[in-house]
């Protein structure tokens, strides 16, 4: 089966912050914030959403297709995708532009503060998918450029293919109309809880309805597990307990590669998910999130080890 895993490709600046961010932001001066914080490292590694789950399903034995954009200083993620057997032949490479990056501060407890530089995901991958059998595939469509992700969306509809809707980080800049569109017929709706809360503010719909549109909804809630709607039925998929807790940052798009190598594989929904929830675990437990590695041995220890419900 061919896997297009659309969204953006960025250089991870990642930060720790040895403290909380909550002892350092005073309630009564919310509305006129100017607050520094002095991080204690800082590396710069190959991230974005579609970058992060596409490596993931390599290791899993998968050759997904990366629809997504880099910019002028492209050789260095270009190599390590080369490097890692990540297929390169969906990348588009904007000369004027460099590529997204991405600023992540975490705290102690795990928060985290994100500034995005768009750069070249201002532009569409413009993939064509015109010598693909889309009677065999699936699309991830996870946050990148929006023209992208509508379109994709819109195009996987039409040719009845199977895809999954992740609109994350990109949900402040949507309409209400426009998501609901690329809600509606999605196989999988997945996010995670305050996400899920945005969705429902942007839309007006709750969970239930949200569900009525797409196959399914899958809220993921970091340390608690996740949740796997199907009609009125909500499984809950308990979290796997790693060997320790480096880095949190991009676990979800983890979860993302495991969950599509379980649809991959015909899995029911939930075993599918469980088998995210095993990924996300190896994720966290090295900093970026393209760092960690495993053998589909120690895959399949984990996940023998954890069942659903």
């Amino acid at each position: 089966m061919t896997i297009f895993v659309s969204g953006s490709l960025a250089y991870d600046r990642i930060m720790n912050f040895p403290g909380r961010f909550s002892d350092h932001i005073l309630p009564d001066r919310i509305h006129n914030i100017n607050v520094s914080f002095n991080v204690e490292s800082m590396v710069e590694r190959p991230g974005g959403c579609a970058g992060n789950i596409s490596y993931c399903l390599v290791l899993l034995g998968e050759q997904p297709l990366t629809l997504a954009t880099l910019g002028r200083d492209c050789r260095v993620y270009l190599d390590w995708m080369e490097e890692k057997g990540v297929a390169v032949s969906g990348v588009r490479v904007i000369d004027p532009e460099r590529t997204a990056s991405a600023y992540i501060m975490t705290d102690q407890g795990d928060n985290q503060i994100t500034g995005f530089h768009m750069g070249a995901m201002l532009h569409s991958a413009d993939f064509s998918f015109e010598f693909y059998d889309m009677t065999d595939a699936i699309g991830v469509v996870s946050p990148g450029n929006l023209d992208d992700m509508a379109n994709f969306s819109r195009y996987y509809k039409e040719n009845g293919v199977t895809y999954i809707f992740d609109p994350g980080q990109s949900l402040p800049a949507w309409t209400a109309e426009g998501l609901k569109e690329c809600i509606e017929g999605a196989g999988v709706l997945i996010c995670n809880d305050y996400e899920l809360g945005l969705i429902t503010n942007t839309t007006g719909l709750d969970e239930a309805a949200l569900t009525r549109m797409a196959g399914a909804v899958i809220v993921t809630k970091g340390e608690h597990g996740s949740e796997v709607r199907v009609g009125d039925e909500v499984t809950q998929i308990p979290v796997v307990t790693p060997r320790q807790v480096l880095d949190p940052t991009g676990a979800g798009d983890s979860y993302r590669g495991g969950l599509v190598k379980g649809i991959v594989e015909g899995k029911p929904l939930a075993e599918a998910a469980l088998m995210g929830s095993v990924t996300a675990s190896f994720a966290v437990e090295v900093q970026g999130t393209q760092e960690y590695t495993f053998t589909m041995d120690e895959f399949n220890e984990r996940l023998a080890g954890v069942k659903v419900g």
